[in-house]
């Protein structure tokens, strides 16, 4: 992706600004969250979003079946809205689930494949972009401007959310780290990077409603699955389960923190 000069030299001002005080940090926040500004117009989410809409209509799997009658939580076939009350409970898988363990579910019990098939390869890689994370950014863009609402009135909506809590603060790993560490206290950057304090309503509503979200670094839409993956990953874990029930938990818990939030996913990230 070749930037426009003008977003160039805003981000090499950016990186010039990062070693200096306190006031020359807060420039660079100033000058990145420009950047981020100039290319929100062009966000290249917008093709992964069309290709998503492909998807979600095109007939596929053993049983020639499209995506267009599931169930994400606001009745069959209906996409607009529902991401900003996600996750949730649903009675027919009686679990709690977020969009993409939904979509799992949708796609075994309505096309027919299997959960192998389904979760081989949800992430993108430079070459081979994932249908799944084209999906989840076709249905995360029809609820752009949506306020989060994301209830507990199901005993296991509220189990998903204490557990997503206590994960959320388990210390463990070589460097005895919790996401808390970068994710529980106000004014806490790595190098460029800006921690938002997810505990704190107003940062969580910022942070959360702009995932999923396109990275330029990679040049891929990357879902809220990949995001809490790769925290995982930072913090020297074993891998998170995709769409396991530890990762619904957590999401739930950094979700209802949100709550209030209005929707801007898929944003942009650097």
């Amino acid at each position: 992706m070749t930037l426009k000069p003008w977003l160039a030299a805003v981000f090499a001002s950016a990186f010039a600004l990062g070693g200096g005080s306190a006031t020359a940090q807060s420039n660079t926040i100033q000058e990145i969250e420009k950047y981020r500004q100039g290319l929100q117009d062009g966000n290249p989410a917008e093709l992964h979003e069309m290709k998503g809409e492909e998807l979600w209509k095109e007939k596929r799997g053993p049983k020639k079946a499209s995506l267009e009658q599931c169930d994400l939580g606001l009745g069959a076939g209906v996409v607009k809205g529902v991401y900003a009350k996600l996750p949730r409970y649903f009675k027919d898988s009686n679990k709690v689930e977020d969009l993409e363990s939904r979509l799992v579910t949708c796609m075994i019990t309505l096309q027919g494949f299997t959960l192998a098939e389904v979760t081989r390869r949800v992430f993108s890689s430079p070459s081979r972009p994932a249908d799944m994370e084209a999906l989840v950014a076709y249905v995360t863009a029809l609820s752009r401007g949506a306020a989060m609402e994301v209830t507990l009135k199901h005993p296991k909506e509220k189990q998903a959310y204490q557990t997503g809590e206590k994960i959320f603060f388990h210390r463990a790993g070589p460097h005895d780290f919790a996401c808390a560490t970068c994710h529980g206290s106000d004014n806490i950057r790595i190098r460029l990077q800006d921690l938002p304090n997810l505990t704190e309503k107003g940062a969580a509503q910022r942070a959360y409603t702009s995932w999923p979200a396109y990275r330029v670094s990679q040049g891929e839409t990357r879902s809220f699955q990949w995001r809490l993956n790769d925290c995982f990953r930072q913090q020297r874990f074993p891998n998170l389960e995709y769409v396991s029930e530890a990762s619904i938990a957590l999401t739930t818990y950094l979700a209802v923190n949100a709550n209030g939030g209005k929707l801007t996913a898929p944003a942009i990230k650097r």
